[in-house]
């Protein structure tokens, strides 16, 4: 019989690794204190399932293994220089096209571990789970000081999934034994691996690190762009560049990425036209066109009023006067999240441009 490593990555995962469930998750104390510290910003769901995170077996009643499972997703990238996209939103929804994969792991867990589908819950980012943690023990890679997952082969661009089992004792100790460390010595704490590098940290355009690995989201890029609902604070606004959808910029400068693999996409659906959109063209986008472009996309969920607020903030740190029109457009814009970031931007490229004299 096929191995059920090789059965997973045949569904197409592009590296896997087994850990056991003994205790609470790896990364359970460091969330909790990052918690404490309110650095989780308007999140509030991280909090509301904290136990949950802190302990897989309250999701899975006696659950003994940790199935990780990673998706490597480096594209090449992003062709339009005014509008900075993050290499993830080039592509469709990754929950929605890597579940199909993981419904398939669960019956190839079912057949090589003789257990049934009570016994195992996946997720895709989607559950309340330390998937990074979990991957770590697994051997799929470290957690390095930019706070993500570095893989030997992959780099940082790697989705992580996971399958919560529980599971016959002698079924999983061949696994758990077996699994190959990428890093033989395990995690040993964030940035084992990135020896004297901080390229990470410096690079950070809002100093959004408090300490290696340690990431507050209240000054993330990545945050402030997608999971914020809200206004941009002002503070932010000038530093968040031409990043119009998350940042990649700390993932971007690790030197492990010298080693990753390009995407075999066999799980992903590429959608580069995404960033072939000239910034002006955003500007412009009416709610059907919107809807038809981002459809299917991480970029929906920010919804059309998001990513124009996100596009002015852009726009205006753009220095271009030509977008003007296109701003004085969106000043009236029926939501006051448009209306505010519109009119930022518009007096932020006023000041930019030459005074005229008169005779």
């Amino acid at each position: 019989m096929t191995s059920l490593r090789q059965a997973l990555l045949e569904l197409g995962f592009d590296t896997v690794g087994f850990a056991r469930i003994d205790g609470s998750s790896p990364g359970a104390d460091a969330l909790r204190s990052w918690l404490d510290q309110g650095m989780q910003a308007t999140m509030d769901w991280i909090a509301r399932n904290a136990d949950r995170r802190a302990d897989p077996r309250l999701i899975v009643e006696g659950a003994n293994l940790f199935v990780a499972l990673g998706v490597n997703y480096a594209p090449a990238a992003p062709r339009n220089a005014s509008a900075a996209w993050a290499r993830y939103a080039l592509y469709e929804d990754y929950h929605d096209t890597i579940k199909p994969a993981l419904e398939a792991a669960g019956r190839a867990l079912e057949l090589h571990l003789e257990i049934g589908p009570g016994d195992y819950r996946y997720y895709v980012d989607t559950g309340p789970v330390l998937e990074r943690s979990w991957a770590t023990l697994a051997g799929i890679g470290y957690t390095g000081k930019n706070a993500m997952l570095i893989s030997r082969e992959y780099g940082n661009w790697l989705f992580l999934a996971g399958v919560i089992v529980r599971a016959p004792a002698d079924m999983i100790a061949s696994l758990v034994d077996d699994s190959p460390h990428l890093f033989p010595e395990g995690d040993r704490g964030v940035g084992r691996y990135c020896g004297s590098c901080t390229r990470c940290l410096d690079a950070c355009p809002t100093h959004a690190f408090t300490g290696p690995g340690v990431v507050d989201a209240r000054r993330c890029i990545s945050f402030l762009t997608i999971e914020n609902k809200g206004p941009i604070p002002e503070e932010f606004r000038p530093l968040i560049g031409n990043r119009i959808y998350g940042c990649d910029t700390c993932a971007e400068v690790c030197p492990w990425n010298r080693f990753a693999q390009a995407s075999r996409s066999l799980l992903l659906h590429p959608r580069p036209e995404i960033a072939s959109l000239t910034l002006e063209e955003i500007l412009h986008l009416t709610p059907e066109r919107f809807a038809e472009v981002y459809r299917r996309t991480p970029i929906k969920r920010i919804k059309l009023a998001g990513l124009l607020r996100n596009a002015c903030v852009v726009a205006g740190n753009s220095g271009d006067t030509s977008l003007l029109p296109a701003l004085e457009a969106l000043a009236p814009h029926e939501s006051p999240l448009v209306r505010e970031h519109a009119a930022w931007a518009i007096a932020r490229l006023r000041e930019t441009e030459p005074e005229t004299t008169t005779r």
